[in-house]
């Protein structure tokens, strides 16, 4: 990780931060879309649509024309689910980065920066389900950098910070699709601790679910 550094977020960040946040989202839309086209009510009624309009038209364009339609369709819904995603980030934390992360003691924001110029971040603070943990939160690396151990380090970075805020865990949540982020966190030490789906329409229709991780820090201590 030669000539990066880990430094706490300042208000110049702000609008790098969404930027890398908004393409590291971007970035699972194909693999959510290939997801979408696994599943097996995806599959049915695309079938049914196909073969219902080849018997009832007999032509084989007409057919392929409406599966082709649909599948455009499905796509625009993964896009929306994003981009709505994103917006709410945007609401919810990341336009109030220094009120959110960085007003309290036990929460934090982080940048890594690469020739004055930043490559990835990540935040934690207190968990709301989960009394004595924190909760890692908006981790995202510019894929310009990856490979270069900027992850594992910014994942280091919370966990020292947790462990010396006296907390006993942290947890993090990722998505199916990012298997990337699964095999990192699963290599820093996190078990994954359930898999569940969120209760909105579109991740019920798409069977889009979230990862639940954790990395004890008490049994992280022994290991080490």
């Amino acid at each position: 990780m030669a000539g990066v550094q880990i430094r706490k977020y300042c208000e110049d960040d702000a609008e790098t931060v969404k930027e890398l946040f908004t393409l590291g989202m971007s970035e699972h839309v194909p693999a959510s879309f290939v997801h979408l086209l696994k599943q097996p009510l995806t599959q049915m009624v695309l079938m049914v649509t196909f073969c219902a309009l080849l018997t009832s038209s007999k032509s084989f364009l007409l057919p392929v024309l409406a599966v082709t339609l649909l599948m455009a369709a499905a796509r625009q819904l993964v896009v929306h689910m994003f981009n709505s995603y994103i917006e709410m980030s945007f609401k919810l934390d990341l336009d109030s980065i220094g009120e959110t992360y960085m007003a309290g003691k036990d929460s934090c924001f982080w940048v890594a920066e690469s020739d004055g110029r930043v490559v990835g971040m990540v935040a934690c603070l207190p968990s709301q389900s989960a009394p004595g943990c924190l909760e890692l939160k908006r981790m995202s690396v510019r894929r310009s950098h990856r490979g270069r151990g900027v992850a594992k380090a910014l994942c280091r970075t919370v966990a020292d910070f947790t462990r010396r805020r006296g907390y006993a865990a942290v947890l993090l949540y990722t998505s199916v699709v990012q298997t990337d982020a699964q095999k990192l966190y699963e290599h820093m030490g996190y078990d994954k601790v359930r898999q569940f789906v969120l209760p909105e329409v579109a991740h019920k229709l798409i069977n889009f679910s979230l990862l639940e991780y954790r990395l004890d820090l008490q049994k992280d201590k022994k290991g080490n």
